[in-house]
């Protein structure tokens, strides 16, 4: 496969300027800043339904396994895009496809704010969430304008952004939605995205792709690379079961929250929400874990504390306390695994990090379809109780995968003594 130096000499196209550092080798902060708020911008419209489910339930006449199957296809198209897009920012020129797929987002969110009917809002859920995969682009990004000793740190800030946007997004749709109407969420999204299209088309510097592959060569590439790595299988695997518990609980309890004994508005569910905010403020710790080689620990600590936090939830449904405590653990679990995850993963092939990147994500945002979807599943058939079961269930295998892990053994002494070294 072609390298960067060798990639623009093959083609004749001019070298491209080097993208911007600190004093410290790194991306300069304003950058960080712009991706962290980009990632977060476009996630969130991944996550803008899930509050409004018990509004769109009413306002399509469904009942709840169907209005969940809002979150699935969602989920689904964004999978889908991490396989089939994502990979192209190893191959294109990065400002040219994000704000491409910034432009097809806008469109999608258009069309879901005047959606007619509930099959229209499904198929362009399912555009918006393959095309959302622009933050997927950005973390990987972050990564190749940052030296080794500090990427976890970088990538821990971008990604603070994202897991921001995730959890922002359900307040703010419950805001506008008690203030407007469901369809206004969805048209501010598209003028959001549309805004966010230009930004970075002028403000994003140019990075040069690693391959010169064809598309086709490029997936088969891609799918090569789970074979190859071990660590990316397991990590994969690791955020599937995690972001399956996550989104089985955000799914649902917007449910739980309108019924008795809270009978909570839309403005009470954005109110909840935005407790579980509070997790992103792990993501800058969870890099530096991972910078000092901390990865394996910490990752059994985090399977270990979403278990509790189902627990909590399960014993204390008629506890508002006790819920909020239970969103607030979980969410700092599913972010310390993730952050951790991509700080392994990114270590592999630094010339494939977009098609590594791409397999990680779309590999747990399936785990999270299945989440969401079995999660409805199981609330509408045994309530909460069965709910908590089925999703309490997912980390306690994880760990039972993790205990029989050995590459993550390799890998972290490896780390430890490049740190050393630094």
């Amino acid at each position: 496969m072609p390298t960067n130096q060798q990639g623009p000499a093959a083609t004749g196209s001019p070298t491209p300027a080097p993208a911007p550092r600190d004093a410290g080798g790194g991306p300069p902060g304003w950058l960080i800043t712009l991706l962290a708020a980009s990632c977060g911008l476009t996630v969130a419209n991944l996550y803008y339904a899930q509050p409004l489910l018990e509004t769109l339930r009413n306002a399509f006449h469904l009942d709840d396994a169907t209005a969940g199957a809002l979150i699935t296809v969602t989920q689904i198209g964004y999978a889908a895009g991490m396989l089939l897009l994502v990979p192209l920012g190893d191959r294109i020129e990065n400002r040219r496809l994000v704000s491409g797929l910034l432009v097809l987002t806008t469109a999608a969110l258009a069309a879901a704010g005047l959606a007619p009917t509930f099959p229209v809002l499904l198929c362009a859920a399912l555009v918006a969430g393959a095309t959302s995969v622009v933050a997927q682009i950005l973390v990987p990004f972050a990564a190749d304008l940052s030296p080794d000793h500090t990427r976890g740190r970088v990538v821990g800030r971008v990604m603070s952004g994202l897991l921001a946007g995730i959890l922002l997004s359900r307040t703010l749709g419950s805001l506008l939605a008690e203030a407007t109407g469901w369809r206004v969420v969805y048209l501010t999204s598209a003028v959001l995205m549309a805004v966010l299209a230009l930004t970075l088309r002028s403000a994003l510097p140019r990075r040069t792709p690693t391959s010169e592959d064809n598309y086709g060569a490029l997936l088969r590439s891609t799918f090569r690379l789970v074979r190859t790595h071990a660590v990316l299988r397991r990590r994969a695997l690791y955020q599937a079961a995690m972001f399956a518990v996550f989104s089985a609980f955000w799914t649902t309890i917007s449910y739980v929250l309108t019924a008795a004994p809270y009978h909570y508005s839309q403005l009470g569910i954005g109110l909840f929400a935005l407790v579980g905010a509070a997790g992103a403020s792990v993501a800058p710790l969870a890099g530096r874990w991972a910078d000092r080689g901390l990865g394996r620990p910490m990752t059994a600590a985090a399977f270990l504390v979403a278990a509790a936090a189902l627990a909590i939830a399960g014993f204390g449904q008629h506890s508002i306390i006790a819920l909020t405590a239970a969103a607030v653990l979980l969410d700092l679990a599913v972010q310390s695994t993730l952050i951790l995850g991509q700080h392994a993963i990114y270590q592999l092939d630094a010339t494939a990090r977009a098609r590594i990147n791409s397999i990680f994500i779309a590999t747990f945002f399936l785990g999270g379809a299945f989440g969401s979807q079995v999660g409805s599943i199981a609330y509408h058939w045994g309530g909460w109780t069965a709910l908590v079961v089925f999703a309490a269930a997912l980390p306690v295998l994880a760990l039972l995968l993790w205990t029989t892990d050995r590459t993550a053994k390799n890998t972290t002494a490896k780390n430890t003594t490049v740190n050393a070294a630094v």
